[in-house]
C-alpha cells in the first residue's frame, strides 16, 4: 500500500501508528506467508473495500481480499531478498542451487535468521514453503547429511537443539571428539563414536586421540549397566570399526561381539529387533561365523519370529547365498501348519512382485496363504487395546491385486468359505471389509448370497426393494471410496492444522480465520458422514447378473412412445451411475423404478409436469454384452 492508503487508516484508527512499516511493506508484487494458507503474492489492493488483495499458491484462494489491518499478525510479508521472494521472482536461479549447491543455498537461508541461528521447526518451515512438503522433505534429508562434514555449519546432536553457522570454521570431526570425552551417557557416547567414525575420513587426523577413545568406548561397554546387549553389540561394532587401523584382529577385543551373541542365545529374535537396520545384515553375517554348524536353521528360526524388517533382510540372506530352495521348504512347511506370523506375510506381500522374489513366492500366494493372513490379522485384532490399524489388514486393502491373484488359483467353494472367514474377521473396518467383498463378488458373483444372507435365487427387483440397500457400479464405489480417503487423510486434517493454526491469533469471537476454517471444518465432517453412509449401504455390482428377459439393474431398454412413435434408448445402471447426457439413468430415478421388473411389449407410464406419456418396451439387451 502507498503512504496516502497508509495515512488514511491511520488517521481512522491512530493506534495504527506503531504499525506504520508493517502496513507499508504491503505493496503489490510482495511475496506473503499466511500460517494457515501458505505462501501467496499480494497482488492489488481495494481501495473502495479498503482491502489488500492476495493470490495464494494452495487451495481454491486466488484474489483473496483481505483487511490489512486484521493482517498485522496474521500475515508475514517477505522482503525481496528473502529466499521464497527471490525464488518466486527468479525460479531458475534458486532451482539451480537447489540441485547443485544445496549447502550454500542453506547457508542463504540460516544467515538471514538473528545471529545465524535457528530451530530445525524455523528451518524445515521456510523449506517447505519453498519447495513444496515432498520435494522440501526429500531435499532436506540430503542436505542434513552434507551439513554434517560442513566446517561452517554447527549440526545439532538434538532435533530440539538449534543449527549454528559459526564466525569460524571447525572440523566436525573435532566437535564431536570434544563431545564424545564430555558426555558421561554410555549410549549417547556410542552415537557420538559413531558419527566421529562417519565424519573422519582422513583416520590419520584422529591417530592422537584413538586411543584414548577406544579405551572410554570399552570401559563404557563393560561397566555401564544401563545398555541393553542391543546397544552392546551396536557399541562394539562401532568400536571396533574405529579400531581397524590400530589393532590386527578386531575380533579379539573384549568385550567381542560372539559374547553378546552367546549371552543372548536363548532370545536372538528379541537382539535382532532391537539393532539398527543397518546392522541387520551384520548380525546375520555374525551368527554365520558364531554358529557355521547350525546357521541356517538359526537365520530361519529368526526369519519366523523376528519384526518384517529383519525378516525380510533374513529372507535376502538365505537367497543371497544360494539357500533359495532352503527358504522356500520353510515357508511352505510353516504355511501347511498354518502358523506363519503377521510380520513374515506382510513381508512376502509386500516383496512378492519384487524380481529377486518373485518367481520363488508365486507359488505361495494361494487361497491357503490367504487363510494364514486372515487368521493373523484376527489374532492381532484380538490382542490390539487400541485403536491402531493393521498393517496386514491394511495392505490387504490397499493392494488393488493381491485378492484377484491369490482367488484365481482357487475354486469357486475356496473363495466362499474366504469370504465368510473375512465377513467374522473383526480385524477390518466396515468399509474396508466391504470393499474387499467387493472384489470376492466380481471374481464370483455367487458370492453375493453370503452377503445377503441369504442363499436363495431372489430376483434383482426383489432384493433392491426389500432393503435399505445400494447397488452401484465398481468404478462408481471406488470414486465415493478415493473421495472418502482423500478426505480422510488429507482434506480434514489441513483442516484440524487449519483451525490449531486459526487459534494462536487469540481472540476467538473476532478471529475470522478461526470462524472460516470451523465453518469449513463442518462441511468436511458432513460429507465425510454422508459419504460413509453411502458406502455401508452399498452393494458394488459389475451387472453381470442382469436378466435378459426383464428390465433390471444392467439393462439397456428401448423404448417407443405409444402416441407419437418417437423411439427412445435408456441404459439403467447403479444408484451413483447417472449420465442424462447419455441416456443413462440409476434404477432409483422415476422412470427406471417404472422400468425395473417389465417386459418386452409392456406398457410404462411417465408423468412430467402434469403430462402423462406412455411407452412401450421394443426390446431389451444387457449392459455388459455390449461393452
Amino acid at each position: 500500500m502507498n503512504v496516502e492508503t497508509v495515512d488514511r487508516l491511520i488517521e481512522k484508527d491512530p493506534s495504527l501508528e506503531s504499525s506504520r512499516s508493517a502496513l507499508e511493506v504491503m505493496k503489490e508484487g510482495a511475496s506473503c506467508i499466511h500460517r494457515a494458507w501458505g505462501v501467496g503474492k499480494i497482488t492489488g489492493f481495494e481501495a473502495d473495500r479498503g482491502m489488500i488483495v492476495v493470490d495464494f499458491e494452495e487451495g481454491e484462494r486466488k484474489s483473496h481480499a483481505m483487511d490489512p489491518v486484521f493482517c498485522l499478525d496474521k500475515l508475514e510479508v517477505l522482503d525481496e531478498d528473502h529466499i521464497i521472494s527471490r525464488h518466486r521472482n527468479n525460479p531458475e536461479e534458486i532451482d539451480a542451487k537447489v540441485k547443485k549447491e544445496p549447502v550454500e543455498l542453506f547457508i542463504e537461508i540460516i544467515s538471514k535468521f538473528e545471529d545465524g541461528c535457528a530451530a530445525t521447526r524455523e528451518l524445515e518451515r521456510i523449506i517447505n514453503l519453498l519447495l513444496g512438503a515432498a520435494k522440501g522433505k526429500k531435499w532436506w534429508t540430503a542436505t542434513k547429511k552434507l551439513l554434517i562434514k560442513d566446517p561452517r555449519v554447527a549440526v545439532p546432536n538434538k532435533k530440539t537443539e538449534p543449527y549454528v553457522l559459526r564466525d569460524e570454521p571447525v572440523k566436525p570431526e573435532q566437535e564431536i571428539l570434544q563431545d564424545f570425552f564430555d558426555e558421561k551417557r554410555s549410549k549417547e557416547k556410542i552415537i557420538l563414536a559413531e558419527k566421529l567414525y562417519d565424519l573422519a575420513s582422513e583416520k590419520e587426523d584422529l591417530q592422537a586421540d584413538l586411543p584414548q577413545v577406544l579405551h572410554d568406548l570399552t570401559v563404557a561397554l563393560m561397566e555401564a549397566r544401563n545398555l541393553s546387549q542391543a546397544d552392546r553389540l551396536h557399541g562394539i561394532w562401532v568400536r571396533n570399526n574405529l579400531a581397524r587401523d590400530v589393532e590386527e584382529d578386531v575380533e579379539k577385543l573384549e568385550p567381542t561381539s560372539a559374547s553378546i551373541l552367546h549371552e543372548c542365545e536363548e532370545d536372538l529374535p528379541a537382539l535382532a529387533d532391537q539393532m539398527p537396520a543397518k546392522f541387520h545384515s551384520r548380525l546375520l553375517d555374525l551368527v554365520t561365523r558364531v554358529y557355521p554348524e547350525k546357521w541356517k536353521d538359526t537365520v530361519l528360526h529368526l526369519l519366523h519370529n523376528t519384526a518384517t524388517k529383519f525378516s525380510g533382510e533374513s529372507a535376502h540372506f538365505l537367497i543371497d547365498r544360494d539357500e533359495s530352495k532352503l527358504l522356500i521348504k520353510s515357508l511352505s512347511s510353516i504355511l501347511d501348519e498354518q502358523t506363519l506370523r503377521a510380520p513374515v506375510l506382510l513381508w512376502m506381500i509386500k516383496f512378492r512382485k519384487l524380481s529377486k522374489f518373485e518367481a520363488l513366492l508365486e507359488k505361495l500366494m494361494t487361497p491357503q496363504l490367504l487363510t494364514a493372513v486372515f487368521s493373523a490379522i484376527d489374532y492381532e485384532s484380538l490382542q490390539n487395546a487400541t485403536t491402531r490399524r493393521i498393517p496386514l489388514a491394511e495392505i490387504l486393502s490397499d493392494d488393488k491385486e493381491l485378492l484377484r491373484d491369490i482367488l484365481t488359483k482357487g475354486t469357486a467353494e475356496n473363495a466362499k468359505d474366504l469370504a465368510q472367514a473375512l465377513i467374522l474377521n473383526p480385524g477390518f473396518e466396515d468399509l474396508s471389509k466391504r470393499s474387499l467383498l467387493a472384489r470376492f463378488i466380481k471374481l464370483y458373483p455367487e458370492i453375493q448370497d453370503i452377503i445377503d444372507g441369504s442363499g436363495s435365487s431372489t430376483s434383482q427387483v426383489e432384493s433392491v426393494t426389500t432393503d435399505d440397500s445400494l447397488i452401484v457400479s465398481q468404478s462408481s464405489y471406488d470414486k465415493k471410496m478415493a473421495d472418502l480417503d482423500e478426505l480422510n487423510k488429507e482434506k480434514i486434517p489441513a483442516n484440524s492444522q487449519a483451525i490449531e493454526a486459526a487459534r494462536e491469533h487469540g481472540d476467538l469471537r473476532e478471529n475470522a480465520e478461526y470462524h472460516m476454517a470451523k465453518d469449513e471444518q463442518k462441511v468436511l465432517l458432513a460429507r465425510q458422514s454422508e459419504l460413509q453412509t453411502d458406502l455401508m449401504r452399498a452393494k458394488p455390482t459389475d451387472f453381470m447378473d442382469a436378466p435378459a428377459d426383464a428390465v433390471g439393474i444392467g439393462s439397456i431398454v428401448n423404448l417407443s412412445n405409444s402416441d407419437s412413435g418417437e423411439a427412445q434408448k435408456y441404459t439403467i445402471l447403479g444408484a451413483w451411475d447417472s449420465d442424462p447426457d447419455k441416456n443413462v439413468l440409476s434404477y432409483l430415478t422415476p422412470l427406471g423404478q417404472n422400468l425395473l421388473g417389465k417386459k418386452v411389449d409392456d406398457l410404462v407410464e411417465t408423468e412430467i409436469e402434469g403430462t402423462v406419456t406412455n411407452w412401450k418396451i421394443e426390446g431389451l439387451a444387457r449392459w455388459v454384452d455390449s461393452q
